[in-house]
């Protein structure tokens, strides 16, 4: 059970309640996004940063799931899993295959790609102090600056919202599917 309470869209100021309404259409996370209501200006932020990534990201749908997931994982947040892992599927990885994503070195179900991404996202959640020069150059074979900055940055922020998640004791929404894979 959730730390914090649970606050819904009509507890937030008139002005932000579109913003429920767009951050709905991300996926469903409206515990999160509730406990958050607590603080309009996070609400405000984060989920305005979310939403125009969403709409604006220079990322695949599949590089970014699989990061995401990837670090959720590494990370233990179930609440993260559970959300993202169906969306990985619908990207084309089967759910045995998200359960061993970590595993990615011989991944039936990654190409050279994905495996780079899953590679990174280890590297910039566990390893961010010895990153080294190597991994840039092969994400340059394949990415973009701008991608490159969006991807460090979604995995970055993905392990912040872990961390909040967990530690808030955010419960999955009813119709979510609960993930066993990261507990």
């Amino acid at each position: 059970m959730s730390r914090i309470s649970i606050k819904t869209r009509d507890d937030l100021p008139e002005a932000l309640q579109p913003l429920w309404d767009k951050m709905t259409t991300y996926g469903s996370f409206e515990n999160q996004a509730g406990v958050m209501a607590h603080r309009p200006p996070i609400f405000k932020h984060v989920w305005s940063l979310l939403v125009d990534l969403a709409d604006n990201g220079v990322l695949s749908k599949r590089h970014l799931e699989l990061a995401l997931v990837a670090a959720s994982e590494l990370n233990k947040c179930s609440y993260c899993v559970s959300h993202h892992a169906p969306k990985l599927t619908v990207q084309g990885v089967s759910e045995q295959g998200v359960a061993r994503l970590l595993d990615f070195k011989d991944h039936p179900e990654l190409d050279e790609v994905d495996r780079l991404v899953v590679e990174y996202t280890i590297a910039v959640n566990d390893n961010w102090t010895r990153t080294r020069d190597e991994i840039f150059a092969r994400l340059r074979k394949h990415f973009s600056e701008a991608q490159i900055v969006e991807l460090t940055w979604r995995i970055s922020l993905c392990g912040a919202f872990n961390r909040f998640s967990d530690v808030l004791q955010l419960d999955v929404e009813q119709g979510v599917p609960g993930s066993q894979a990261a507990e």
